[in-house]
């Protein structure tokens, strides 16, 4: 602990602190990156219902995700910070390091919600010294999408490692009728980029360390290389990326595919501009109830695996008015954490679990969110317990290069510069074998500064 005294809105003291905050405290300043109007509709709501219980006026104000950087530079410069900011992962551990964020209050506010109710990978992601930088709010991670029937059929093991992914290539691809896999070979889209470190992380390869480039471990990476040359042998030819994925798995011609979350709602029939198609009922929900997720992948040299994850924070600044900002963030993680994640429940997997009360509160709350574009159903009755556990459950291990090192700067342009998926395309096309890529990767990588 800090030394901050608590507060505790249910106890005299806390409303004692109550009356004194109402009394001294100016309207709290919020940040927020959802910016659509419905989304900032629900914000507005739930700032309305923590001015309801506390008398604190929460004045919502939208940025644009591309202009936070800058805006927040700049308003730390000025001495003209908001209370709170709703950021991305890239910016928690720099900001840190400037000193725009209060890490000590993000700090007191785990530690007052309870440091074991939050995803631990969500959290180490966004450590410092003594601490956290900001509060996990929310986020979710990558996907390996999987025909659970064709494998329950055939006596497979969930896909979660290259050794049952591979043994599930062996066993389900017959093109044109069905492709095992529909593996990301565009190089010249971010979702090749996202899912080669996926697949890397999951060997526990990583291009940096606290120093900046690390030259590729050769073994790890050669492996990584075998098995991704692997799964696009088995995908169709050419160039493939987020839109063949979906429409082949759609149509019943892919066993297994690597997507985000937000292909959840779509599998059910609940999005229009994205039927399924392997029946003739675009809204039917067939195709949800054959389809297994895993989060967390497993390569031979890493038994622990790791999930590429997209995490959420609540950054208290240096500015703020801090018991305040502190008691918002509070509120938007435990009263308030339904309609936090009902922003987008599909793409928003809750990083809080539960509370003292009940250890799985949240996610029972989360999974009842209804989801869906055009038709709305909650998961609970598209995907069964344990399908949901495992969605969730990713989050445990979530990670991005470069991010524990402090590096993800440097990781980020790494991944930016396609350099990686160019010499992985061309060692998929036989161009040259793996040790020579791997090669070939370090000396490029190494340029990049």
């Amino acid at each position: 602990m800090f030394g901050r005294s608590k507060f505790l809105v249910s106890t005299i003291a806390g409303v004692l602190a109550f009356g004194l905050t109402a009394a001294q405290a100016d309207t709290l300043r919020f940040w927020t990156t959802e910016e659509q109007p419905d989304r900032l509709a629900k914000q507005e709501e739930m700032a309305a219902a923590f001015k309801e219980k506390t008398g604190i006026e929460v004045e919502v104000i939208p940025v644009s995700e591309s202009d936070l950087g800058t805006r927040t530079t700049a308003a730390f410069a000025g001495g003209d910070l908001p209370d709170v900011i709703y950021h991305p992962l890239q910016y928690a551990l720099p900001w840190a390091e400037a000193g725009i964020l209060d890490t000590e209050a993000a700090t007191e506010v785990v530690e007052n919600l309870g440091t074991g109710t939050f995803a631990p990978g969500a959290v180490a992601m966004a450590a410092v010294e003594g601490g956290i930088a900001s509060v996990p709010v929310d986020g979710w991670t990558q996907m390996v999408v999987y025909r659970k029937d064709l494998f329950d059929e055939n006596g497979l093991a969930a896909p979660d490692s290259y050794e049952n992914i591979l043994a599930a290539v062996e066993k389900l691809h017959n093109p044109p009728d069905m492709f095992a896999f529909v593996a990301a070979t565009k190089i010249d889209e971010a979702f090749m980029s996202q899912v080669l470190e996926h697949v890397l992380l999951a060997n526990g390869v990583t291009p940096v360390d606290g120093n900046g480039f690390k030259a590729l471990d050769e073994k790890k990476t050669i492996e990584a290389l075998e098995f991704y040359k692997a799964i696009a042998k088995a995908s169709p030819p050419g160039d493939l990326f987020w839109k063949q994925s979906r429409e082949l798995y759609f149509a019943g011609k892919a066993a297994m595919i690597i997507w985000s979350p937000f292909i959840l709602d779509e599998l059910a029939g609940l999005r229009d501009s994205a039927p399924p198609t392997i029946t003739d009922d675009p809204t039917s929900k067939e195709l949800a109830s054959k389809t297994g997720i895993v989060t967390t992948l497993k390569g031979p040299s890493n038994p622990d695996g790791a999930a590429w994850g997209d995490v959420r924070y609540f950054g208290i600044t240096n500015d703020a008015d801090t018991e305040s900002a502190m008691q918002f963030v509070e509120f938007s993680l435990d009263d308030g954490y339904m309609s936090t994640l009902s922003i987008a429940p599909e793409g928003k997997f809750p990083i809080r679990r539960g509370n003292a009360d009940n250890a799985t509160a949240f996610v029972d709350g989360w999974s009842k969110l209804p989801v869906g574009v055009d038709r709305k159903a909650p998961l609970t009755e598209l995907y069964d317990p344990a399908t949901i556990e495992t969605i969730v459950a990713g989050l445990d291990t979530a990670s991005r290069w470069g991010v524990t090192e402090g590096q993800l700067a440097l990781a980020s342009k790494m991944i930016n510069s396609q350099v990686i998926n160019r010499y992985v395309r061309e060692f998929i096309d036989d161009e040259r074998d793996a040790a020579a890529t791997v090669a070939k990767l370090n000396e490029e990588l190494a340029k990049i500064q």
